[in-house]
Parts: structure tokens; C-alpha cells; sequence
């Protein structure tokens, strides 16, 4: 068994955008996608010292070709194949379009591809296309899905929950199932990119989503994570602690180990460009690669290393007792502040004795009685 990942001297996930060319045009588009490739992306021959230097971090290092739609290189099977041959273990987020064939499929697979990841933001055809911008776009991702499986490759199924798609989850859960992926990534909105426009879920909804994401995972034949929702592990903490003994108390010392993965702690991202960001959510750049050394950057840059001390978190989140193995997303929080230190406004948990400012909206959504999320 391997050991576990040190987040000060690696990160668990390194996303890089490959490009920002996509046909679609999603609601919630954090790279503000347009069809064309942006002419200052990095060369195929970038691309690759920028793969050497992700290698330095570890033989093994998990990384994500994400966009844009990746499939809009014509490099990208190249990119897979070099990546591999480097040791690294590599993820592909591609839109769903006509570009996602069954021999495109085929040669990643070849390339060594080790997960494919599709979107799915509504449980049938109409929900889906709408959201995505595209009519056919559900089709196309079913087929995707399909030929990724029948390619050996592994599938991933991510979702944005907004105020537009949460009502979608208990049918989207079903397909996942149905589909056979090893993995469902709940993704909650931040708002950045094309994704400023939409209406987030609130703390009081977005809370029991999370609940009910917890009975899913208990149940579900895949593997569950969420996305910049962090407080999805207090969720489970005090779920877990309340079935034991009828307490849902903060946890131990042996059980406040840093758990989740953050923008910075855990987690790096890479633009098209080569601008190197704690999150794609989080776009302050520290700098840009191949110039600068992505090892250095990830592990001696200011914001990074601020982002790696939880003692450093303001307001709710500094005085949360779970802020280890939770921490708040630090990219909504900086989204809504400019602080990616200050509190995550999507959390609806008070620490108990904690007078301070809260930071969301006192409009409390009414529950729901009709068994949704």
C-alpha cells in the first residue's frame, strides 16, 4: 500500500487545461469556453516539459487533461501517450460531443489513458442538453460512456449542483448506477466564468444534499466525492458519530487528521496557458510553467503555503473544530470575498460558542417534504 500523500510536498490532483476550445456552451463554463483554441496555448512541446516537471513530483502523480473540451487537440493522444510513458497516471475530462468517437476512445485507451470522467447535469436528454447548451449533448455522453467501457477504460460521471440542476440528482444518481461508474464527483458551484450567472444552492439546501449524498454513498455501488464542498466530510464525520453514540461532537484528536483536498492543499491547476493556480476556481496565479519550476511553485509560493495552514482561515471557518478535516472551499470563499483565506458562505455549520460574523444570505429555503435532496 502505498503511503499517504504528503499535500505540503505534492498534490493529490493536478488538473491541467489543455485548451479552452469547446462547441458547447454550458451554463456553468468556468474557462468561459469559445470554439476556437486560444493562440497562446502551450505547444505540444511545452505540454511535455510541463509533464516532465509534474513527474518530479511523484512517479505516480495523478493528472487531469481537462478544457475546454480536451478532444480539441489533435496532440492529445500524444499528450497521453508521453504522459504514461513518464509514469504518470492519466485522467481525460472531454465535453460530450460528435469529436468523442468510438476510435478517438480507442486510441486514448491505447495511450494508456486510465479514467475517463463525462459530465452529466440532468437525468434525461431535455434537462441535460439544456443545461449544456447543446441539443444531442446527453446522447453523446451515453454513447461516450459506453465506448469508454467497452474501451476498458474506467468511468467518472461529474455533476455541478446549482438551484437549476439539484433537483436532478436523485434520476442523475441513477444513471451513474446505471452506467456502471466506478466514481460520482458532486461538483458545488462556484461562481466564476460562465457559472457567475447561475444561482447556487443555499447553506440550508446545499446541507442536506449533502446528507443525502451521504445515505447515497453508504448505498450506491460507486465511489462518491465532492467537489469545492469540503464540509462534506463533516457531514459524514458527525453522521458517523451521531449513529455510534447520539453525539455529533467534533471529532477526536486521531480523527482530526487533514482529510480533504483543497485548492493549493492537495490540489494544483494549470491553464492553457501555463499560468499555475491553486485551483481553476481560484485564479490567482503564483506563475507560469515550463518557465517557472512547477515543484517550486507548488511548494514554496506564498499563496500556496498559506493555503496548506488551516490556522490561517478567518472568521467561521478559523474557529471551525472540523477546519482539518474540512477546511472550506477556499475558492468560493475567495470568489465571493477576494480573501481565499476568509469563510466558505456555503456552509451552513456554527461552531458552537462561535459569536462572529456569518457569511451567507439569512434567507432560509423552506425543507422539502417530497424526498429530493
Amino acid at each position: 500500500m502505498r503511503p499517504p500523500v504528503d499535500t505540503a510536498e505534492r498534490p493529490m490532483v493536478l488538473i491541467w487545461e489543455v485548451t479552452q476550445a469547446c462547441e458547447l456552451n454550458c451554463d456553468h463554463c468556468r474557462a468561459d469556453a469559445e470554439p476556437a483554441r486560444h493562440p497562446d496555448e502551450l505547444s505540444t512541446a511545452e505540454g511535455k516539459q510541463l509533464l516532465d516537471q509534474v513527474a518530479e513530483f511523484d512517479e505516480r502523480q495523478l493528472v487531469v487533461l481537462s478544457g475546454g473540451d480536451p478532444m480539441k487537440r489533435p496532440d492529445l493522444v500524444d499528450l497521453v501517450d508521453y504522459g504514461t510513458d513518464q509514469g504518470l497516471v492519466i485522467s481525460l475530462t472531454p465535453s460530450g460531443t460528435q469529436e468523442l468517437d468510438a476510435d478517438s476512445i480507442r486510441s486514448l485507451a491505447d495511450a494508456g489513458l486510465k479514467r475517463m470522467a463525462l459530465s452529466l447535469d440532468g437525468g434525461d436528454p431535455t434537462s441535460h442538453d439544456e443545461f449544456r447548451g447543446e441539443s444531442g449533448s446527453f446522447e453523446a455522453t451515453m454513447r461516450a460512456a459506453k465506448q469508454a467501457q467497452d474501451a476498458g477504460i474506467p468511468l467518472q460521471i461529474n455533476t455541478t449542483v446549482s438551484a437549476s440542476t439539484v433537483d436532478e440528482l436523485p434520476a442523475i444518481r441513477d444513471v451513474v448506477a446505471d452506467l456502471g461508474a466506478v466514481l460520482w464527483s458532486v461538483f458545488f458551484l462556484v461562481p466564476v466564468g460562465r457559472g457567475r450567472v447561475l444561482d447556487p444552492v443555499s447553506p440550508e439546501r446545499a446541507e442536506r444534499v449533502m446528507e443525502w449524498l451521504s445515505d447515497v454513498a453508504d448505498e450506491a455501488p460507486f465511489g462518491l466525492k465532492t467537489t469545492e464542498a469540503p464540509h462534506y466530510r463533516r457531514v459524514r464525520r458527525q453522521a458517523a458519530a451521531e449513529a455510534a453514540d447520539g453525539g455529533t461532537d467534533a471529532p477526536t484528536a486521531d480523527e482530526n487528521q487533514r482529510a480533504s483536498v483543497l485548492a493549493g492543499d492537495g490540489f494544483a491547476f494549470v491553464s492553457h496557458t501555463g499560468e499555475v493556480f491553486p485551483s481553476g476556481f481560484l485564479p490567482k496565479s503564483v506563475g507560469t510553467v515550463p518557465e517557472d519550476d512547477l515543484t517550486e511553485l507548488y511548494r514554496e509560493s506564498d499563496l500556496f503555503t498559506a493555503l496548506r495552514d488551516r490556522d490561517e482561515l478567518q472568521g467561521k471557518c478559523g474557529a471551525c473544530p472540523f477546519k482539518q478535516v474540512c477546511g472550506g472551499s477556499r475558492s468560493r470563499a475567495y470568489a465571493y470575498t477576494g480573501d481565499p483565506l476568509a469563510s466558505d458562505p456555503l456552509c451552513g455549520y456554527v461552531p458552537p460558542g462561535y459569536d462572529g460574523p456569518l457569511p451567507w444570505d439569512e434567507a432560509a429555503q423552506a425543507p422539502r417534504s417530497d424526498g429530493r435532496p
